[in-house]
């Protein structure tokens, strides 16, 4: 919403019988310049309406006070300044990824403002203080509160880069990711469920076009659509795509579940590419995430875990819960937004499924091989979808965990997302921080519950 309310444009049309007048006067002199006159001042009324209605928004150095809004919008007092959109520009030069700050101060025009994050600071220091910074290109983790959307940790590292902020940058290529668009479309435009039955030829992890090709013979593997998802089989996806889905759904969904458009966030994010053309291959490519132009940032990441726990609602993500002046007055408060029902509540719970096999027995079950074992982990259900690919130049390996965790008994979930750049040497893999993550938060959820349950019974 603008900061300050539209002014009336004034009516700059003459009335006929104006016009006919200023026809008769335009024939002498003092007529001419009376005309002139009026132009000169129709044309300023014009610029300074323009002003007035769009000039904040173009402004994005920010440079009008907040405090002279709060003046425009004292019409209404209980509602708050700033949208957003608007509260992006006011943040802009503020450092948050790392930060273990609860809340910080902004000045801006001779006032200070105290921005309140939405951040868990134990969460996010033990994500920081555990990052592989010697084997790693890039690293990006974001943990977000999946009903409600707030961004719980944003932990990155930019080795080419310092002041980048990996979180919420789409330069990784989505890789395996993906099959979670793929197997959602699958599921509500094939009927496809868990244990539906498939057939691939060659090994899991390629995609020749000879796989794509509807053969059984001798050396045809037989596996449920649950394994195939969770062993993250291409050529499976593959067929999928190019035979069952085609361009136009893999293209609805892609852009259902996020890719291709803006997130409205605190901090401006870089939009989840997708490219689709004619050729069957390239749907195959892009169903499997064999290809390294469908990109996704950790957010969007986190965003689609989330959207599995939300019955297949799509929530936006935020940082900042409120915003206040330095007389204590509200200027920004946020609030829980569902974007949009990507997909329907049964397949989230089909996608849910399949992401809690890739946990005990697909891709990610050497990262969580010890969860009955662990005090923590043991007490949660947990989901999520790996993925690898190298980069164009072959010199850092992408490596995914889009996931989640929810207790047995209890209300409490958590989804995460982290994007890792490994060099020459496989440091920390992206599973382990999503580990990490799971323990260190619902560590710290079981001891309030204990104390609480503990102060019941006193």
């Amino acid at each position: 919403m603008p900061l300050r309310p539209k002014r009336p444009r004034p009516d700059l049309r003459p009335s006929w019988r104006q016009y006919q007048q200023g026809l008769k006067k335009s024939k002498t002199l003092s007529g001419l310049i009376a005309k002139g006159i009026h132009i000169c001042v129709t044309l300023s009324l014009v610029v300074v309406a323009i002003y007035t209605t769009v000039g904040f928004l173009t402004d994005t150095s920010c440079s009008r006070p907040v405090h002279i809004q709060k003046q425009a919008r004292q019409s209404d007092p209980r509602k708050p300044l700033l949208d957003k959109g608007e509260l992006r520009l006011v943040i802009a030069k503020q450092t948050l990824i790392n930060s273990d700050l609860k809340s910080l101060y902004v000045d801006l025009h001779n006032r200070r403002y105290r921005v309140e994050t939405t951040l868990d600071p134990q969460l996010q220091d033990r994500l920081t203080e555990q990052m592989d910074r010697v084997n790693s290109r890039y690293i990006g983790i974001v943990v977000m509160d999946p009903m409600s959307g707030r961004v719980l940790a944003m932990a990155g590292y930019d080795k080419t880069d310092p002041t980048a902020n990996p979180c919420v940058s789409s330069r990784y290529p989505a890789a395996s990711i993906f099959k979670i668009v793929t197997a959602a479309a699958a599921v509500e435009k094939c009927g496809f469920q868990p244990s539906t039955p498939l057939t691939f030829n060659g090994f899991k992890h390629t995609l020749y076009k000879s796989q794509l090709k509807n053969q059984t013979n001798r050396y045809t593997n037989h596996i449920s659509f649950k394994d195939a998802f969770a062993q993250s089989v291409n050529p499976v996806f593959g067929k999928i795509g190019a035979q069952k889905l085609g361009k136009s759904v893999l293209s609805q969904y892609a852009q259902r579940l996020g890719f291709q458009h803006p997130i409205n966030f605190e901090i401006a994010v870089e939009v989840s590419h997708f490219d689709i053309n004619d050729e069957p291959y390239r749907w195959a490519e892009i169903a499997s995430g064999f290809n390294r132009q469908t990109t996704l940032s950790p957010l969007h990441g986190a965003m689609l875990a989330a959207m599995v726990l939300n019955g297949g609602q799509m929530v936006e993500p935020t940082l900042v819960d409120r915003v206040v002046d330095e007389d204590g007055t509200l200027i920004y408060k946020s609030s829980p937004a569902v974007l949009q029902s990507a997909v329907s509540p049964d397949t989230a719970t089909v996608l849910a499924d399949l992401m809690q096999r890739t946990i005990s027995r697909g891709t990610a079950r050497k990262t969580f091989r010890n969860q009955k074992r662990d005090k923590v982990l043991r007490k949660l259900v947990l989901g999520g979808k790996t993925g690898t690919i190298y980069n164009t130049n072959h010199d850092a390996r992408i490596d995914w965990f889009v996931g989640f965790a929810k207790e047995k008994q209890g209300d409490e979930r958590l989804a995460v997302s982290v994007v890792v750049a490994h060099e020459e040497y496989i440091g920390t893999r992206a599973g382990e921080y999503a580990k990490l993550a799971f323990k260190t938060y619902f560590k710290n959820v079981f001891a309030k519950e204990t104390s609480s349950a503990e102060g019941d019974h006193s």
